[in-house]
């Protein structure tokens, strides 16, 4: 397995997804590659961060500028 394959495949293999003959060919290559390594770890970590944090409010005057931002382009989009 080449490098560009765990990129493609990473999602699938940190979800428990992969078909076990290609979570072994992965797993030989992390051994030998430290770069897809930090990739793989660092990746698993942001999914757990995300995964185990509440989203924060947005604050008032985000929250108005994106409705008006919103009602502007719905607005732009009706017919006359």
């Amino acid at each position: 397995m080449r490098c560009r394959q765990v990129i493609d495949k990473i999602s699938e293999y940190i979800d428990g997804e992969l078909d076990p003959e290609l979570v072994r060919e992965l797993e030989r290559h992390l051994q030998h590659c430290e770069d897809c390594r930090v990739v793989v770890d660092t990746t698993r970590k942001t999914v757990e961060v995300f995964c185990h944090t509440e989203p924060l409010p947005l604050p008032n005057d985000v929250h108005e500028r994106l409705n008006q931002m919103f009602r502007h382009s719905f607005r732009k989009g009706e017919p006359n």
